[in-house]
Protein backbone atom coordinates (compact mmCIF):
# COMPACT_ATOMS: atom_id res chain seq x y z
CA UNK A 1 0.00 0.00 0.00
CA UNK A 2 1.47 3.12 -0.74
CA UNK A 3 0.90 5.87 1.76
CA UNK A 4 1.51 9.95 1.50
CA UNK A 5 2.69 12.29 4.44
CA UNK A 6 -0.64 14.90 5.27
CA UNK A 7 -1.31 17.58 7.49
CA UNK A 8 -4.35 18.10 9.40
CA UNK A 9 -6.15 20.49 11.51
CA UNK A 10 -7.73 18.49 14.75
CA UNK A 11 -9.51 19.96 17.77
CA UNK A 12 -7.22 19.80 20.96
CA UNK A 13 -9.76 17.23 22.62
CA UNK A 14 -10.10 14.95 19.97
CA UNK A 15 -5.99 14.55 19.47
CA UNK A 16 -5.70 14.41 23.35
CA UNK A 17 -8.28 11.46 22.73
CA UNK A 18 -6.85 9.62 19.70
CA UNK A 19 -3.14 9.65 21.47
CA UNK A 20 -4.45 8.34 24.46
CA UNK A 21 -6.21 5.36 22.51
CA UNK A 22 -2.73 4.97 21.01
CA UNK A 23 -1.25 4.55 24.39
CA UNK A 24 -3.64 2.20 25.27
CA UNK A 25 -2.70 -0.26 22.73
CA UNK A 26 -5.51 0.37 20.19
CA UNK A 27 -3.38 1.57 17.43
CA UNK A 28 -0.01 1.09 16.02
CA UNK A 29 0.45 4.67 16.16
CA UNK A 30 -1.46 7.91 15.64
CA UNK A 31 -1.38 7.65 11.99
CA UNK A 32 -2.38 4.49 12.16
CA UNK A 33 -5.47 5.54 14.41
CA UNK A 34 -6.32 8.50 11.73
CA UNK A 35 -5.97 5.65 8.83
CA UNK A 36 -8.44 3.77 10.32
CA UNK A 37 -11.05 6.35 11.51
CA UNK A 38 -10.88 7.75 7.68
CA UNK A 39 -11.36 4.33 5.90
CA UNK A 40 -14.39 3.40 8.73
CA UNK A 41 -15.55 6.82 7.90
CA UNK A 42 -15.16 6.05 3.92
CA UNK A 43 -16.99 2.97 4.46
CA UNK A 44 -19.89 4.04 6.53
CA UNK A 45 -20.44 6.66 3.90
CA UNK A 46 -20.99 3.92 1.24
CA UNK A 47 -23.30 2.21 3.11
CA UNK A 48 -25.39 5.00 3.63
CA UNK A 49 -24.93 5.39 0.13
CA UNK A 50 -26.44 1.92 -0.44
CA UNK A 51 -28.93 1.99 2.24
CA UNK A 52 -30.29 5.40 -0.05
CA UNK A 53 -30.82 3.75 -3.28
CA UNK A 54 -32.80 1.04 -1.53
CA UNK A 55 -34.74 3.40 0.47
CA UNK A 56 -35.26 5.26 -3.09
CA UNK A 57 -36.26 2.08 -4.87
CA UNK A 58 -38.38 0.52 -2.33
CA UNK A 59 -39.54 3.06 -0.07
CA UNK A 60 -38.22 3.82 3.62
CA UNK A 61 -38.95 1.05 5.96
CA UNK A 62 -41.79 1.16 8.08
CA UNK A 63 -41.96 1.65 12.16
CA UNK A 64 -42.84 -2.00 12.85
CA UNK A 65 -39.38 -3.15 10.40
CA UNK A 66 -37.51 -0.20 12.49
CA UNK A 67 -38.09 -1.26 15.68
CA UNK A 68 -37.54 -5.12 14.80
CA UNK A 69 -34.20 -4.09 13.93
CA UNK A 70 -33.61 -2.29 16.66
CA UNK A 71 -34.32 -5.04 18.51
CA UNK A 72 -32.65 -7.57 16.86
CA UNK A 73 -29.11 -5.23 17.19
CA UNK A 74 -29.90 -4.78 20.79
CA UNK A 75 -29.23 -8.99 21.34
Amino acid sequence: MTTEKVAVTIPAETLKRARKEVRAGRAKSLSAFVSDAVAEKLHRDELSDVLDAMDAEHGAPGTAATEWARNLLRR
